[in-house]
C-alpha cells in the first residue's frame, strides 16, 4: 500500500480537497480523516487510514 503526504487544501460540506506532493487533488468524506482536521493541515495516508502529521495554527 502506498505511503502518501497530503495537505488539505479546503473543505467542501462534508469532503475535503486534498493535494498530495505532486499536486494531484482527491476528494474526500471528511468523516475519514482525524477529528481536528482543518485546511492547511497535513496528513499522512498509509494502510488505508489517515493520520495527522502536522497541523497548521493562523
Amino acid at each position: 500500500m502506498p505511503e502518501i503526504h497530503y495537505t488539505v487544501a479546503s473543505i467542501d460540506g462534508e469532503y475535503a480537497n486534498l493535494r498530495d506532493e505532486n499536486g494531484s487533488e482527491v476528494f474526500v468524506a471528511l468523516f475519514l480523516l482525524p477529528d481536528g482536521t482543518d485546511v492547511g493541515t497535513k496528513l499522512y495516508f498509509h494502510d488505508l487510514i489517515y493520520e495527522i502529521e502536522e497541523q497548521r495554527y493562523d
